[in-house]
């Protein structure tokens, strides 16, 4: 016996959120518009299905699915690239947006997309045998980044996220981060602000963490964070 989980996810309009898993190199297999819009895309074993209706805002979505795959790098920058070509840059903020590649405290490497109806497709990969949640750090600096990440980009609460971080960059110089949690602290910060519209503090902000001096060393263990780093200020710049 054999079972398949499909989800049914909720859009105000079919076309738009077609068009994107197109961009990201998903098939249409169904696609009707009465006597309601429904639609079913599908990439390999993965099959999503939508339905329109009329009154739903996608601002106020909280519907999403979680997709798991053995090369998370790699699909991430396939779908970088298939946004680019179909939208002329990469979204990362509004609707519809794709978001950071980044290790989870909970044992997934993984990002986050936003599809036009606003729903919320995560991407992992397992990188430990443990799921569970990893109890927050005592340290200062490693504790904000560990809550600041769950808040970002699992929980989706970026002023609660904002607020973590706020509260440890104020903690300098009195308490001193190690010089990658000093970047990521900054880059997450600035990546929140732009997420948020906010953007004079997200420029401040990235540009505080791109005058930070690294090591090599430090460098290749920010890999994540650099990429970040150089893929927003791209953005932001005029």
């Amino acid at each position: 016996m054999t079972e398949k989980t499909i989800p049914l996810l909720p859009c105000r309009t079919i076309q738009p959120v077609v068009d994107f898993y197109t961009a990201l190199g998903f098939e249409t297999t169904f696609l009707q518009k009465s006597p309601y819009p429904y639609a079913v895309v599908e990439r390999g074993p993965v099959q999503l299905q939508f339905f329109g209706m009329k009154q739903y805002d996608p601002a106020e979505s909280y519907s999403g699915c979680y997709i798991v795959t053995d090369d998370v790098d790699t699909l991430h920058e396939t779908f970088r690239a298939g946004l680019k070509a179909a939208y002329g840059k990469i979204p990362l903020r509004g609707l519809p947006r794709i978001g950071p590649l980044k290790d989870m405290s909970y044992g997934m490497r993984q990002f986050l997309m936003t599809d036009p109806g606003g729903n919320s497709v995560r991407v992992g990969q397992a990188i430990s045998e443990d799921q569970s949640h990893r109890p927050a750090p005592r340290e200062t600096f490693a504790r904000a980044l560990h809550m600041a990440d769950l808040f970002a980009d699992s929980k989706q609460d970026l002023p609660g996220a904002a607020k973590i971080i706020d509260h440890a960059l104020a903690l300098i110089p009195d308490e001193r981060p190690t010089a990658v949690q000093h970047l990521r602290l900054l880059v997450l910060r600035g990546d929140i602000a732009q997420r948020l519209g906010d953007d004079e503090p997200a420029r401040q902000f990235l540009g505080r963490a791109a005058a930070l001096p690294l090591t090599d060393e430090e460098r290749e263990s920010a890999h994540d964070s650099l990429a970040r780093l150089d893929e927003l200020r791209s953005s932001a710049a005029p």
